[in-house]
């Protein structure tokens, strides 16, 4: 970390995960003057049909960190914006017929927007937990992926304001997940054994479709396959499935894939014969680009996300469509393309 940076005052969003446990600790171990700050965003008026709130057990592995380290720690209540800006994102996307991404405006929204107009003046960076890295070229900060392609987060961070990234720290950016996790054990944190969060950020370990059917209840409609034009099935709603989805279709003789969804008329197409020369999905139209700097025409190697995870395709631009070079079935309405030029994050974009 850069040693002109020292003495720097940090404001850390801290969850009570092992990831932003071990950035506060080498936050603090490098001279920074840290504050934890714990977003709560746990609906429990809105959520309490899914039990218990999981945030209680964050706050207390989190509380027995801060006091380990003497950092301070700050509990930030968000639940109305929260509420605002990525529930309701959420459902309606999803009652729209299309494919929302949660976590993306989460961070956009919350961790790296309205959370700023809460920190109070005085700081000077704002820190997270998250596996991405960053760099300045030609006067511009861009996000730059870490070293671990399996944990790399740039995908969900790819939505941010350009302007905020020169005042963001990513310290365990450098690092793979086994590395941090020694890294908990070097510092002995009280979190060092906690198993990693899965799922969607206000979720938790909850289903999403309980959540679904809480806010848009049943809608029982066809299961037709594409191909036959037989009917195979029903469903409980179109919502609550997306293109290239195999699992959870209720439908025997398969494998069958969602390829197709008809929301006005409430039918949920799939076929077995999916990854076939007539339905290969290699292009795709973009819209709302957020661009951290040069122009996706500019970039000398791209390639694109359309997923959080490994998989990342070499493709090409013209004006707003974007031409994968080979096939990918489950591109979805609504999905976040993330963009890069070798290792350095360009932006993201909206599949429209």
């Amino acid at each position: 970390m850069n040693e002109s940076l020292q003495s720097k005052k940090v404001a850390l969003l801290a969850s009570g995960g092992v990831d932003s446990s071990v950035a506060m600790a080498l936050l603090k171990e490098d001279g920074y003057e840290v504050e934890a700050f714990y977003l709560k965003i746990w609906l429990e008026d809105e959520l309490a049909f899914l039990g218990d709130c999981p945030w209680n057990e964050d706050l207390k592995y989190l509380e027995e960190v801060c006091k380990q380290l003497d950092i301070k720690l700050n509990i930030v209540p968000m639940q109305k914006e929260y509420f605002e800006k990525v529930v309701s994102y959420t459902i309606n996307e999803v009652k729209n017929g299309r494919t929302p991404n949660p976590d993306v405006m989460c961070n956009n929204h919350i961790k790296f927007g309205m959370f700023l107009e809460k920190v109070p003046k005085g700081f000077d960076f704002i820190a997270s937990g998250h596996y991405a890295q960053t760099q300045e070229i030609d006067n511009n900060t861009y996000l730059k992926m870490a070293p671990d392609a399996i944990k790399d987060q740039t995908y969900f961070l790819a939505n941010l304001n350009k302007d905020i990234l020169n005042k963001v720290l990513f310290p365990i950016g450098e690092f793979s997940k086994s590395e941090v996790r020694s890294l908990a054990e070097k510092f002995n944190l009280a979190n060092k054994k906690r198993k990693d969060s899965q799922g969607i950020c206000f979720l938790g370990k909850l289903k999403f479709n309980e959540f679904l059917e809480h806010y848009l209840g049943k809608k029982p409609g066809e299961i037709i396959d594409f191909d036959s034009k037989e009917i195979l099935g029903e469903h409980n709603g179109f919502y609550y499935h997306t293109v290239g989805q195999r699992k959870g279709l209720g439908l025997s003789g398969g494998p069958y894939y969602v390829v197709d969804k008809d929301i006005d008329k409430n039918i949920v197409y799939v076929s077995k014969n999916y990854f076939s020369e007539s339905k290969i999905r290699k292009t795709f139209n973009i819209g709302s680009l957020n661009l951290f700097g040069k122009k996706l025409s500019e970039a000398e190697n791209l390639s694109v996300k359309i997923r959080h995870g490994e998989k990342i395709y070499n493709c090409s631009v013209e004006t707003n469509k974007i031409t994968l070079a080979e096939s990918d079935q489950g591109i979805a309405k609504g999905q976040f393309a993330v963009f890069y030029d070798g290792d350095i994050c360009l932006g993201c974009a909206v599949i429209s």
